[in-house]
């Protein structure tokens, strides 16, 4: 039995799912470095531990390094990840800063403050990966924020596009990958849930009430009633995004 233990139906699938798209969009080769962000809520905490695992299957080597930006509402709500880094030999960077509270204050007046911390806390991650030679910066962006995102930016911005699962910055330097971009969000807690993941609240004050929490809530309204709305929905747009994806690289 491999080391990970056996799997259940929904950690399996995690797995799986995620392995299928880094091969058909050629996510990494040999020697890649790769940052996770981790915030840790369940999407980004599932994908540490999946990646964990693809790293003893793939055929060649990679590196994995954790990366927490802690948004400095509370100074010590990262202590689990802490923990299950040091408990599972993973590297680790993390750091505290006062991004969640700036957003929150008369220093923004100008965005929203969900726009302004993550912008900030994007920024500080790239200069992580800078710094310590990383070559991808990984998300854990599932298809549910795919969905969300693509109809965010038809509603905002006029644009028909979704997340990217294999995206180049700085000329090709640096790749932002999403390797559980094929996962729904069901799946990924109980999965999350069966690996007792050690999950922390997030306690910024406008999580619930952000345009994206309203733009999904507006979603969930239109398949309540009928499955067959949602999974054609999810596969239209999880099809476009993967196809434009393998079609850069």
């Amino acid at each position: 039995m491999a080391s990970w233990g056996k799997l259940t139906f929904a950690q399996k699938k995690c797995v799986t799912a995620t392995g299928k798209l880094m091969q058909r969009t050629d996510m990494v080769s040999g020697g890649a470095r790769i940052g996770l962000a981790i915030s840790g809520g369940v999407d980004s905490f599932l994908m540490l531990k999946v990646m964990t695992i693809r790293q003893a299957i793939m055929p060649f080597p990679v590196e994995l390094m954790a990366l927490h930006v802690n948004p400095g509402f509370d100074p010590a709500s990262h202590a689990p990840l802490v923990r299950w880094c040091a408990d599972n030999g993973m590297a680790a960077h993390i750091e505290l800063t006062d991004f969640g509270p700036r957003a929150h204050s008369e220093e923004n007046r100008k965005n929203s403050p969900c726009f302004w911390c993550a912008m900030q806390r994007r920024k500080r991650l790239f200069e992580l990966c800078r710094d310590y030679n990383l070559t991808h910066l990984a998300f854990g962006h599932n298809a549910d924020d795919n969905v969300v995102t693509f109809f965010m930016n038809v509603v905002q911005n006029g644009r028909a596009d979704g997340l990217s699962a294999n995206e180049p910055f700085f000329g090709g330097k640096l790749k932002v990958i999403r390797p559980t971009m094929l996962l729904d969000k069901k799946t990924v807690i109980k999965a999350a849930n069966q690996w007792e993941l050690p999950i922390w609240e997030n306690v910024c004050p406008s999580n619930g009430y952000t345009k994206r929490d309203e733009i999904h809530e507006w979603l969930r309204t239109m398949w309540k009633k009928d499955k067959r709305i949602k999974n054609n929905i999810f596969n239209a747009i999880t099809r476009q995004q993967v196809d434009l994806t393998s079609k850069k690289v």
